[in-house]
């Protein structure tokens, strides 16, 4: 079993992407639920946090299997 290190925010975000496994979650609904932004704020803040936790979670962050992006939309946790 492989140890990663979490940041508090990117714990949140896994913890919120585990409670939600399946579903398609949009951006704005991510940085509300996670950040506590007003979702009319214009941010890739969803975007780089996802992508650190993919470095840190996918074995080919390229082409994840976990958190998967929904185009369009946002992402989805497939775990």
């Amino acid at each position: 079993m492989n140890v990663v290190q979490l940041t508090a925010r990117e714990f949140r975000l896994l913890t919120y992407f585990i409670e939600h496994k399946g579903a398609a979650l949009s951006r704005d609904e991510l940085l509300d639920a996670v950040w506590g932004y007003d979702s009319s704020v214009m941010t890739r803040t969803v975007d780089v946090h996802v992508g650190i936790l993919r470095q840190k979670l996918e074995d080919h962050p390229r082409k994840p299997r976990y958190i998967l992006t929904v185009h369009g939309l946002g992402y989805k946790f497939a775990g």
